[in-house]
């Protein structure tokens, strides 16, 4: 490893998580670099939906989000009944996810975060060090996706717990007509449409099966009727569900997506890998050390993985998951709970 060159955290990946780590640690005084294979903007199929703590994690990071459109709560749709519940005083924001890597990747930049394009394809580590790509550090975050390649060559993968799931997004030319992020459900699909831009929606279909972005979105006629011209072609992603038994291995931690998922289901995919970046390197500056980012990762993601995996209960029983909105709609407090036990204190109803 001597002739590697040397840097306190080698990041692998390039997406909001791996920068987001990138970015907390070099703010923290340490000497950073962003390993990725990818050129240019990187884009993902997402809901592109930021809840209101994300926005203002991106802002305490120093991270300049330009554009978008704002959005001030979630609503449910579903077989003639609608729910919805508003955040209290903040606000989330909708926002292409290149136009966030582009800030993520600006604000990498200013602080003198080193980018270096390379396929790692093996990482080794010994008592003092990992390397990876060429480049040798105190510490490895690997934040390389949902599909992680250093997770797999770790073997830190259980089993999934769920029928697989996958989702895909569209853009298109239409003026949103809600200041909420709308949740229509269908007996086998959801839909999330957010506001992205002044005349741009994002539609993002997530669903249990095979089939094309035009056949699942024509379960629900509601959206299509307001829908203008297509603005991007249909992204893909999935399977949603990784489970991950630990997220360290010695100098490496597992970040983002790479960390564990269950499902998109609460719109909480970049905002947990955003948090999960800043408990990692809190534990890497701590006197506990990277031993600690596993409870901090179990602690902030606990509301999430009881709200999705309540979710995809539901999902799996018909009769509950009919009842679910309309419940929601005759006892609005307990939505507005809801939505607030899950972004947490400040920003729920």
């Amino acid at each position: 490893m001597n002739g590697a060159r040397a840097f306190d955290l080698v990041v692998v990946g390039g997406g909001p998580a791996g920068l987001a780590t990138a970015i907390e640690a070099s703010r923290r005084g340490m000497s950073v670099a962003v390993i990725e294979r990818r050129d240019g903007v990187i884009d993902k199929a997402c809901g592109e939906g930021l809840m209101p703590p994300v926005v203002r994690e991106l802002r305490e990071m120093g991270v300049e989000i330009a554009g978008g459109r704002p959005f001030a709560g979630i609503r449910y749709v579903a077989d003639g009944a609608v729910a919805e519940a508003r955040f209290r005083g903040n606000h989330g924001v909708g926002l292409r996810r290149t136009v966030l890597h582009e800030a993520l990747v600006a604000r990498a930049a200013d602080l003198g975060v080193v980018r270096v394009a390379a396929e790692v394809a093996e990482v080794r580590q010994t008592a003092e060090s990992v390397e990876a790509g060429g480049l040798r550090g105190r510490w490895l975050a690997a934040a390389d996706g949902l599909h992680s390649r250093i997770r797999r060559s770790l073997r830190l993968a259980e089993p999934p717990r769920h029928p697989p799931r996958h989702g895909i997004r569209r853009h298109f030319h239409s003026e949103p007509w809600s200041d909420l992020v709308e949740v229509h459900w269908d007996e086998e699909a959801e839909a999330y449409v957010t506001p992205v831009g002044e005349d741009l929606v994002g539609v993002a279909v997530l669903f249990a099966g095979r089939g094309s972005f035009d056949t699942w979105l024509a379960r629900f006629p509601g959206i299509v009727a307001r829908l203008g011209p297509p603005a991007s072609a249909p992204q893909g992603a999935g399977p949603f569900e990784q489970r991950v038994a630990r997220r360290v291995v010695g100098r490496i931690a597992l970040v983002g997506d790479a960390a564990g998922f269950l499902d998109p289901l609460t719109g909480e995919g970049v905002g947990l890998g955003i948090a999960a970046a800043r408990a990692l390197v809190r534990s890497l500056v701590s006197e506990e050390g990277i031993e600690a980012y596993e409870r901090q990762w179990r602690g902030l993601t606990r509301r999430y993985r009881f709200m999705t995996a309540t979710l995809l209960g539901l999902r799996r029983a018909p009769n509950l998951r009919r009842r679910l909105v309309p419940v929601l709609q005759r006892c609005p407090g307990l939505f507005d709970f809801a939505l607030r036990f899950l972004v947490g204190p400040g920003s729920g109803p």
